[in-house]
Parts: C-alpha cells; sequence; structure tokens
C-alpha cells in the first residue's frame, strides 16, 4: 500500500507540471490534459469513495442501527406500558364496579334494617292503640253499666215525681223502681 501511494505522488507531481501548462483555451477541452483530468477525477471521487465508505457510512450505520434499537425499544416500551394501563384500567373498573356491589349491598341492608325498623315501629304503634283502644272500651263499657244504674235511679226519681204530680198522691217507691229496672232491662238489651 506503501509503495502505491508514492507511486502515487510521483504520477501527480507530474502531471500537475504538466497540467499548470497550457498555453491557451480551456484544458478540459484539450485532449492532451485528458489523461490528468482523468487521473484528477479518479483520484479525487476514490478518495472520496474511501472516506465515506470508511470513516462516514459507518458513522451514519451506526446512528441507522442506534435509531432503529432506540425505536424498536420505544415500541416494547409504549406496548408494555400500554398493557400496563390496560391492567390499570381493568383493576380500576373492578374496583369501582366491587364499590358499586358493596354500595348497593349497603344500601339494601340499610333499607332493610329501615324496614324492619318502621315495622317494628309500627307494631308497637299497634299494639299502643290497642291497648288504647281496650282500655277505652273498658271504660265504655263501665260507663254504660255506671249510666244504666243512674238511668235507673233518674227514672224512678223522675217517674215518682210525675205520678206524684199527677195523682197528686205519695207513691210506693220500690214499686216504680221495679217498674223502671223491668223497662230498662227490656230496652237497654239493645244498647248492650
Amino acid at each position: 500500500m506503501k509503495n502505491f501511494c508514492f507511486a502515487l505522488c510521483i504520477a501527480m507531481f507530474v502531471l500537475v507540471n504538466r497540467a499548470f501548462g497550457s498555453e491557451a483555451g480551456m484544458p478540459q477541452l484539450n485532449p492532451e490534459f485528458w489523461a490528468a483530468q482523468i487521473f484528477w477525477l479518479l483520484l479525487t471521487f476514490t478518495s472520496l469513495y474511501l472516506i465515506i465508505w470508511k470513516i462516514f457510512l459507518p458513522k451514519i450505520t451506526y446512528n441507522i442501527e442506534t435509531r432503529k434499537s432506540k425505536v424498536v425499544n420505544d415500541l416494547h416500551q409504549a406496548q408494555k406500558l400500554k398493557e400496563d394501563a390496560e391492567k390499570k384500567l381493568v383493576e380500576y373498573n373492578k374496583i369501582i364496579e366491587d364499590t358499586k356491589k358493596e354500595a348497593k349491598k349497603i344500601i339494601e341492608d340499610e333499607r332493610k334494617k329501615l324496614d324492619e325498623n318502621i315495622e317494628n315501629k309500627k307494631q308497637k304503634f299497634n299494639d299502643e292503640i290497642d291497648k288504647e283502644l281496650a282500655v277505652i272500651e273498658r271504660e265504655v263499657k263501665n260507663l254504660k253499666k255506671t249510666s244504666i244504674l243512674n238511668i235507673n235511679k233518674i227514672a224512678t226519681e223522675t217517674s215518682t215525681d210525675i205520678v206524684k204530680q199527677i195523682i197528686d198522691a205519695q207513691v210506693n217507691q220500690s214499686n216504680v223502681a221495679a217498674t223502671v229496672n223491668d223497662v230498662v232491662k227490656r230496652k237497654i238489651e239493645k244498647y248492650i
């Protein structure tokens, strides 16, 4: 390789001296200088090719591979994050569903307790009303009995007074009481 470079430098030196010696016109169109032009063309493009091939192409390839691996890793990580997000969403929905079920159960339990409480209070209230009604019925019966006795007494006294005023004579109280009791017993059976 060293020999090739040395030979290339000598050839370049010889051709450069000849290339600067053009007398007239454009040297690109003069066939005498075509060999030098071809030499420089080959030298320039070969050097450019070697520089690109050995220096820039590995860097470009490395960058492309790095970018490709980064994109693949990012896609993999995005897929993993998506799966994690889906798992979290499923967990979140399950928590919400469980909470709804628990709330519904609590509401139902409280509704049952409230219904039982209302039913117990209603039953107690009905029992108290029944007790009060029983007490009132006893009082009414007692009042009826005492009223009947008072009616007998009042009727006897009134009848005695009426008969006394009509016939203007003293009447036997026991006869009037017996008659009033007999009439009251027949008539009172309707009301008892």
